[in-house]
């Protein structure tokens, strides 16, 4: 890797491709916030806004539909959980699709499908053609999840990468207070149009989203990875802290793809793959210890992710809210936009903690606030169902504060730095699958979650439900704390040497780290 390889680390190129070593380098400053980056990285995430508006819309739509159309509870359950399904076939696809037509036209790609998606959910005269259009914009929610933490991590430069990759979770809580707020904001209308105009309106963020693509660089890995160095290394250029770092962001990603280091052509010819079966192979028949550790963290970090239950929380915080004594239609949705704010704010303040405190430090703790959380939530709910309706204040006072401190804690860790790791610890060859798969996760758990909440809390009470979401929320926090190396500060190409040794990995950093020192005390020495 780039911190053990002698001769990498000893040289870099000009501008004019001609290599200086690096002894000649000044002592690196803190970098100045490259504000080329953060615009590309913004435009890139609002792709996720997308997910947000959808999820966020039809915690209060689904109350208009199911009074016009006439649908049951398990309706209801298939319409909203499917949808996240039905990402799973984008997400799969979303992959193999960015390597071959690149990051920047799979946005586009994705804008388009939801586009079309949103306007059948809201043009639909019946449940079925709401189907039809659920599925539609699910293929677009596959992909859009997909790319936008791939193109984010691979456009940011090392020093702000956690905090530009952590975006598209920023955006997705954007789409959730913007779909609270549209349910508001249409409830006024008679019921056959207000659901409809929440539904339609997510049409109208895929076409500035397409528009705002169009002034955006592709991925200087993907350039590469075609062979196109002079384009490639333009783009580094313009979204890297200085020159200096862009030429080693350019060695690393050379290195990576398997290409001579003194390759400096602006077009060169590339290892060829077959079509995606090597990566395929790499995955799954003949996966290294490394590999191996790598995607188990990366699709494991997904599951707890989704299968804490947090989309029960947010879709299906109206019920929670009736529970507790909030009978008024219009009062639940003005209570979730409390709930989508507190979501919002603490995920923009992960995005600026995320490149100072580290990723552990930020996913341990929301995830550990989260199962003290859920576990209050649930003590709650059980007591209002056993109060035999009296009214217990402090109960419901308790229930109310613990779904917002549930939105918040989540948002503060797990919510952004899921995205954000997963994006850094799969090898350029693997990254687009291996999101791919991380995603195919995230959207499988989210379905089965938000397809069985209203049929479990039947069975076992809503109580009941989210005790069983603390245990699994509990559960992951002992998976973080036992196999998430620390991330900070490496480059993406650096990030894989940390994974192969499971739940010895802080051995290994720290053999790493005594290696790094040995070799500064060798390149200091006359």
């Amino acid at each position: 890797m780039a911190d053990q390889n002698p001769e990498k680390s000893a040289v870099y190129e000009d501008s004019n491709h001609a290599q200086q070593p690096i002894s000649e380098l000044s002592l690196p400053k803190k970098p100045k916030r490259n504000m080329y980056a953060i615009g590309c990285t913004i435009l890139a995430s609002m792709t996720s806004i997308l997910l947000g508006y959808d999820t966020g819309v039809m915690s209060g739509a689904t109350i208009y539909i199911q009074e016009e159309l006439k649908i049951s509870d398990v309706q209801i359950e298939i319409l909203v959980g499917t949808i996240n399904l039905y990402a799973l076939f984008g997400a799969a696809v979303a992959g193999r699709t960015s390597d071959w037509i690149g990051r920047r036209y799979t946005i586009i790609f994705a804008a388009a499908i939801f586009f079309a998606g949103a306007l059948l959910m809201g043009f639909a005269n019946g449940y079925a053609l709401l189907m039809v259009g659920r599925f539609v914009a699910g293929i677009g929610v596959g992909y859009a999840m997909m790319i936008a933490p791939v193109y984010s991590a691979e456009v940011s430069p090392t020093s702000s990468r956690g905090s530009l990759t952590s975006f598209p979770e920023v955006f997705i809580n954007a789409g959730v207070l913007l779909g609270y707020v549209s349910n508001v904001v249409f409830s006024k209308l008679p019921t056959n149009l207000g659901w409809r105009f929440m539904l339609g309106f997510g049409a109208i963020p895929p076409i500035f989203l397409a528009l705002g693509v169009l002034v955006m660089p592709e991925s200087p890995r993907w350039l590469v990875m075609q062979g196109r160095l002079g384009d490639a290394r333009k783009v580094l250029n313009k979204t890297s802290d200085s020159l200096e770092d862009a030429q080693m962001r350019l060695v690393d990603i050379k290195e990576a793809a398997g290409l001579p280091l003194d390759c400096n052509d602006d077009v060169v010819s590339v290892p060829k793959r077959s079509r995606g079966q090597d990566v395929w192979k790499e995955l799954f028949l003949h996966p290294s210890p490394t590999v191996l550790h790598i995607l188990l963290v990366g699709i494991g970090i997904h599951f707890f992710q989704q299968a804490s239950g947090i989309d029960a929380v947010v879709l299906y915080s109206p019920r929670i809210f009736e529970k507790v004594g909030i009978k008024n239609v219009t009062d639940k949705l003005l209570v979730t936009i409390a709930v989508g704010f507190s979501k919002t704010i603490f995920t923009l303040v992960t995005t600026f903690l995320v490149d100072k405190v580290g990723r552990r430090v930020l996913l341990l703790t929301s995830s550990g606030g989260l199962v003290i959380s859920l576990m209050s939530l649930s003590i709650g709910l059980t007591v209002i169902d056993h109060s035999h309706d009296v009214k217990v204040t402090w109960a419901i006072a308790l229930c109310i504060l613990t779904t917002m401190t549930s939105v918040a804690f989540f948002s503060m860790g797990m919510g952004p730095i899921v995205w954000v790791y997963c994006s850094e610890i799969f090898p350029l060859r693997l990254r687009a699958q291996g999101c791919g798969l991380g995603v195919a996760m995230n959207r499988l758990m989210s379905g089965v979650v938000l397809m069985s909440f209203i049929s479990l809390y039947k069975h076992i009470t809503i109580g009941g439900a989210f005790f069983l979401y603390t245990a699994i929320a509990l559960t992951g926090w002992i998976f973080f704390y036992t196999l998430l190396p620390e991330t900070q500060g490496r480059t993406l190409e650096d990030v894989e040497e940390l994974f192969g040794t499971f739940f010895r990995w802080r051995s290994t950093s720290n053999e790493i780290k005594k290696k790094k020192i040995e070799g500064s005390s060798v390149g200091l020495q006359p």
